[in-house]
C-alpha cells in the first residue's frame, strides 16, 4: 500500500516511520501542503495523509478520486479543512479523535498562566538584568469562573486543570455529559458570568466566529478568552475592538483564523503581510503560539500510530474502521452503522 503524506515536518517522520516498520506499506513524505497546485503528487498513491492546514476541496477530491486514491487519513481531530460531504461515495475519510487530550489542555493553562502572571516578559526583562516587577501585576485564578465552550476530550481534561486551581467551571454544550463536573448554563449566561472564556469545539458553519461583536458585547469587562481548538471561531477583527475597547482584558491564542500560509513556517526574516495578525502579535495582552498545542512526545507517538493503524484496518479485510467520517449517517464522528461495515 502506498502513502503519500503531505505538510511533512521533522517531527513527523521518526513517529510514522517508526510505526510502518512491520506494516506493507510505502511512505512518500512532502513538504509541500496539499492543494489544487500540489494534488498531482497524489498520483499513484492508494492513500494520502494530511494535516490541518492541506485544502481538501471539491476541486482536489476531484482529482484525487480521478488518480484512483481510496483513503484520505486526517492526522488530527478536526475536519474542517475536508470537504466530508463531497467526498461520500468517492473517498473515505478517517481521522484522529483523540491522541492526548492532556497535550492540547495543558498548553492552554500555560498560555493562560503565562498570560496572567506576565511571566514571558519577567524572562526577557531578567535576561538583561532588569529585575523590576513593575507592570507584571496579576490575579489569582482560584475563585475565578472559567467558561468552557466544548466538553468533549480536551474540554473536560481541562475542566479538570482548572478544578485542581479552585476555579468554578462552568459550561456550554449541545450535548452535555453527565458527571462531568461541569455546572452547564446557556451560551449568553457563560458570557455573562465568566472571567475567562476558553474554546475547546470543532469547527464547523455554527461555530464559525461564535467570538463575533454581539457575543463580546455579552462579555465581562476584562475578559480573557482562550483559543487552542480552531482559529475560525474568533472573528480577529472583533476581537482587536474588544481588546482596544478595554472590554477584552487579554488573549491567549494557539490558533488564527488565516494561518495557513503563516504558522509552522519561519518568517523572522520577512515582513508580516498578514495585518490583523501583526496588529495581535503587537499587543501586550494577546499571546500567541503558532498551534504547537498538539506538540508532545506522547501526542505524535498516539497520532502516527492511530493514524497507521486506521489505515492498516481499511485495507485490511472488511476494510473497517472505527474513526471512519461518514457524511451518510448525518453524524459524521458516530457512524449509524456502529462500524460494523464500510459508510458506502
Amino acid at each position: 500500500m502506498k502513502l503519500a503524506f503531505f505538510d511533512t515536518k521533522p517531527y513527523d517522520i521518526p513517529g510514522f516511520e517508526k510505526n510502518i516498520a512491520d506494516k506493507d506499506i510505502t511512505v512518500k513524505f512532502y513538504e509541500a501542503k496539499l492543494c489544487l497546485d500540489t494534488v498531482d503528487l497524489a498520483k499513484g498513491f492508494d492513500a494520502i495523509c494530511i494535516f490541518v492546514n492541506d485544502t481538501v476541496d471539491k476541486d482536489v477530491i476531484d482529482k484525487l478520486y480521478e488518480y484512483g486514491v481510496k483513503l484520505i487519513a486526517l492526522r488530527c481531530a478536526g475536519y474542517n479543512n475536508v470537504d466530508v460531504k463531497y467526498c461520500y461515495k468517492k473517498i473515505h475519510v478517517v481521522h484522529v479523535p483523540a491522541y492526548s487530550p492532556y497535550a492540547i489542555a495543558e498548553h492552554a493553562m500555560a498560555l493562560l498562566l503565562t498570560l496572567v502572571r506576565r511571566t514571558h516578559k519577567a524572562y526577557n526583562r531578567v535576561r538583561e538584568f532588569n529585575f523590576s516587577l513593575n507592570g507584571f501585576m496579576g490575579f489569582d485564578l482560584h475563585g475565578k469562573t472559567i467558561g468552557i465552550i466544548g466538553t468533549g476530550k480536551i474540554g473536560c481534561v481541562f475542566g479538570d486543570i482548572c478544578r485542581g486551581f479552585g476555579m468554578r467551571t462552568i459550561a456550554y454544550d449541545r450535548f452535555p455529559k453527565e458527571n462531568s463536573g461541569f455546572e452547564y448554563v446557556t451560551l449568553d449566561e457563560l458570557y455573562r458570568q465568566s472571567d475567562i472564556i476558553s474554546l475547546h469545539c470543532p469547527l464547523t458553519s455554527e461555530t464559525k466566529h461564535m467570538i463575533n461583536e454581539e457575543a463580546i458585547k455579552k462579555m465581562k469587562k476584562g475578559v480573557i478568552i482562550v483559543n487552542t481548538s480552531r482559529g475560525a471561531l474568533i472573528d480577529a477583527d472583533y476581537l482587536i475592538d474588544g481588546i482596544k475597547d478595554r472590554k477584552i482584558g487579554g488573549a491567549c491564542l494557539d490558533v488564527y483564523e488565516e494561518e495557513g500560509n503563516v504558522f509552522f513556517n519561519d518568517f523572522s526574516g520577512h515582513i508580516m503581510d498578514d495585518d490583523t495578525l501583526a496588529r495581535l502579535i503587537s499587543m501586550p495582552n494577546v499571546l500567541i503560539t503558532g498551534h504547537q498545542a498538539f506538540l508532545t512526545e506522547d501526542a505524535l507517538e498516539n497520532i502516527a500510530k492511530t493514524t497507521i493503524d486506521n489505515i492498516s484496518a481499511f485495507f485490511g479485510g472488511e476494510g473497517m474502521c472505527e474513526n471512519e467520517l461518514c457524511y451518510h449517517c448525518g453524524n459524521i464522528e458516530k457512524c449509524q452503522s456502529n462500524r460494523k461495515k464500510k459508510c458506502f
